[in-house]
């Protein structure tokens, strides 16, 4: 605050000290003021009567010690209940410009009773009462706008309290802990979802922007499956209800919203299932192949799965039906690779599979006849075994040409 001169700061003292012996009488009235002409104390009803009016005796109290003071840097502790009060309405979540409007009616009502008490003492200098207005409306501005940076930094902590309570429910959904009663509730209620019924669990991988989430959770919430969403390092993943079962809608909606490879789970009735759904969302999200973008069902992928989640017996059934396959490189493997796949997707059939290729029959039956010295298996003249034909469902994983 600036500078004033002697004249007003002892005008100030005068008239701040005789106002401070009021200061209960000067609560009623301000307490009365703000009840009625600031809506949100009793719109939003988070501020208690007992706290509102602690809060304006204190406040009136530093005012009038401030104003008191009369110019220079004001004491540090002459603004704690200032702070304590931005803190608190922030904790109570009533709006800033709620609370700021307070604090006006305040200054303005303070101003009142200086004028009042100026008039009744009858020797003050109406350029000293000038003088005064300009320190009355300073103290209200420096002591507001401590209101405001308490009010901010309570926001922020709250703000990461509120991320680290939500990232621990989220913890413990995914490692299973819904299976307590008492923690299922309250992640239901945090989460903003059904407490019970069928869930699925979907993970998308690359997703690091958060302005997708709130789209993808409106257009589940339209379609009837409420969800909740976490970014997870390179992974989305969001809990869907499906009150209907509906897993194919649900998993058309987040493919209309994302274009990266994902996974949806099989449905778990409760909470209590998240964390094994969960995993389910992320093998799903494995079977993808490499430079696809679709989303895919596990309920629709369980035989890739089961190959994916036995890496060591994968290999060894790849190792055992593809042999020299394995070794191949370039064109002529992928040509291979795909005759093959065809191949067995057609029951062996020479005619459907050249038309699948859009090549001549003898050409499959070449290419067939290649393979079979390549892989040391017979794939002509009977039924395919059943080995076969899950080789086939790991072919988008095949690993790279061994090196020789």
């Amino acid at each position: 605050m600036r500078e004033h001169q002697p004249e007003v700061r002892a005008t100030a003292s005068l008239l701040a000290t005789s106002v401070l012996a009021r200061l209960d009488e000067l609560t009623d009235a301000l307490v009365a003021v703000i009840l009625a002409q600031n809506p949100g104390y009793h719109l939003v009803d988070v501020v208690p009567d007992d706290d509102l009016r602690c809060s304006c005796r204190d406040n009136l109290r530093r005012v009038l010690q401030l104003i008191d003071q009369g110019s220079g840097e004001p004491a540090e502790e002459l603004y704690d209940a200032a702070r304590l009060t931005g803190r608190r309405r922030a904790e109570q979540q009533l709006p800033l410009d709620d609370v700021l409007r307070s604090f006006r009616l305040g200054g303005r009502l303070v101003w009142q009773a200086l004028t009042e008490q100026a008039r009744a003492a009858g020797d003050v200098d109406t350029e000293d009462m000038l003088d005064l207005a300009t320190l009355v409306w300073e103290v209200v501005d420096a002591i507001s706008a401590q209101v405001a940076l308490a009010y901010h930094a309570a926001e922020r902590n709250l703000v990461r309290a509120d991320e680290q309570r939500r990232a621990a429910l989220w913890e413990g959904l995914l490692q299973g802990r819904a299976a307590e009663p008492g923690f299922a509730y309250e992640a239901a209620r945090t989460l903003r979802l059904p407490a019970s019924g069928p869930y699925v669990v979907a993970a998308a991988a690359g997703v690091a922007d958060a302005a997708a989430v709130e789209p993808l959770a409106q257009a589940l919430e339209r379609a009837g499956s409420p969800s909740a969403w976490q970014l997870r390092a390179d992974l989305l993943v969001g809990l869907i209800s499906v009150p209907g079962r509906d897993v194919a809608k649900a998993a058309a909606v987040v493919g209309a919203a994302v274009s990266v490879p994902a996974g949806v789970s099989l449905v778990v009735d409760g909470l209590a299932g998240l964390g094994s759904a969960y995993q389910q969302a992320v093998l799903a999200m494995r079977t993808v192949p490499p430079r696809r973008t679709e989303v895919v069902c596990l309920a629709e992928r369980l035989p890739e799965a089961l190959l994916l989640s036995s890496p060591e017996l994968t290999g060894s059934l790849m190792e055992a039906w593809l042999g020299g396959l394995l070794d191949l490189a370039g064109e002529e493997r992928d040509l291979l690779v795909d005759t093959l796949a065809t191949w067995v997707r057609t029951g062996g059939s020479a005619t459907r599979s050249a038309q699948a290729l859009h090549c001549h029959r003898n050409t499959v039956l070449n290419r067939v006849h290649r393979l079979e010295t390549l892989t040391g298996h017979r794939l002509t003249g009977g039924d395919l075994p059943l080995e076969l034909a899950l080789v086939v469902r790991a072919l988008p994983f095949l690993p790279p040409p061994r090196v020789p």
